[in-house]
């Protein structure tokens, strides 16, 4: 799949999906598991959401 994931994104899911974990583990609640689709996405690149969106944030040079 193309990477539709600019650097920026990439670090704000990073961030976003390891604070999400961290709270879940110190709360001992399920909701922690909400961070991995964000850290999946931001290892992998690609968004599936924003395929059908035609959104892309990466700069990329497409050849």
């Amino acid at each position: 799949m193309e990477k539709n994931i600019g650097t920026s994104d990439r670090i704000f899911r990073l961030a976003a999906g390891l604070a999400i974990i961290i709270i879940g583990l110190v709360a001992k609640s399920w909701w922690g598991f909400i961070g991995i689709p964000f850290l999946v996405t931001a290892f992998w690149g690609t968004c599936l959401a924003y395929i059908p969106f035609g959104i892309n944030t990466c700069t990329l040079d497409k050849k």
